[in-house]
């Protein structure tokens, strides 16, 4: 089938109380193992990029990727721009065929936030591509993204009301404790601010930084709202430690097409893993 939108998926989650993995993209094989991985459980998945990782892959290259997967997936899957830097960002993505984005706006002032957001949402809602928008900061670092978790701030739930009124937005990531990137230790995750946050919303929420995250404290996310969940750093941490204990024990191969393959698999594992988390 074709790319599909999130608006649905997220919309069915929010509703039964699931969430929809969503999962960085880097490369071919590791978008090989996300689909697989998610029509081993038999739900839907999304892939995610930042800018950073279309530049590398070049876009006619990723949506060439990912439309192929779609069209012999037998599961639905989608494609979304995580952390827009811009409305540019955003619309060289829209005209590329990503089906779902995000404008990370939560560095500006309120009102300026606001007002990107509200930008974004006029120009996909009339494609029908759903919009994520973010309030409050995620500490950590992703791709080049980075923001000292020291200086995160948690999101108010009287701002995000206000926020998710007034931008129209379908899909809400707010910052209750969780990290881009490793943790250091345990995240200590805000459950009663994230529960205000739902009541002051009633949107499909998105837990960004859920790598690492123990699996009780996600499924009690997703009690709370959470509809969305983002992983990327534990499977490039797999990947490359797949990779290199292929070549510690035969430092002379030279066939990707065998080294690849226990990195593939082990990410297809961890996938299947991920999703049968989230079903609640």
């Amino acid at each position: 089938m074709a790319l599909v939108t999130t608006k649905e998926l997220l919309k069915d989650a929010y509703t039964n109380h699931y969430a929809i993995g969503a999962f960085g993209v880097h490369n071919l094989e590791i978008m090989k193992s996300i689909i697989a991985g998610a029509e081993a459980v038999g739900v839907p998945v999304i892939l995610q990029t930042t800018s950073s990782t279309y530049n590398y892959i070049r876009l006619p290259y990723l949506m060439a990727m990912a439309e192929a997967a779609a069209k012999q997936a037998t599961v639905p899957v989608a494609l979304h721009l995580d952390h827009g830097e811009s409305l540019n960002h955003v619309m060289e993505c829209l005209r590329a065929g990503y089906t779902s984005v995000m404008i990370d706006g939560s560095t500006l002032p309120f009102e300026e936030n606001i007002a990107l957001v509200k930008r974004v949402v006029e120009v996909a809602k009339p494609i029908g591509v759903p919009v994520e928008a973010e309030l409050g900061t995620i500490g950590g670092v992703e791709d080049d993204l980075v923001v000292d978790e020291q200086l995160a701030l948690f999101t108010d739930p009287e701002m995000a009301g206000r926020f998710v009124r007034e931008t129209g937005i379908d899909s809400f990531a707010p910052a209750f404790g969780t990290a881009h990137g490793a943790y250091r230790q345990t995240p200590k995750l805000q459950f009663e601010l994230l529960d205000k946050i739902r009541q002051a919303t009633d949107i499909p929420l998105v837990m960004h930084g859920a790598s690492g995250v123990p699996d009780e404290s996600v499924k009690r996310a997703i009690r709370l709202g959470v509809s969305k969940v983002n992983f990327s750093t534990e499977l490039k941490d797999l990947f490359a430690e797949q990779l290199r204990s292929y070549f510690i024990e035969d430092p002379t191969e030279n066939d990707p097409r065998k080294y690849f393959l226990p990195a593939r698999e082990a990410l297809t594992e961890l996938v299947e893993k991920k999703l049968r988390v989230l079903q609640g």
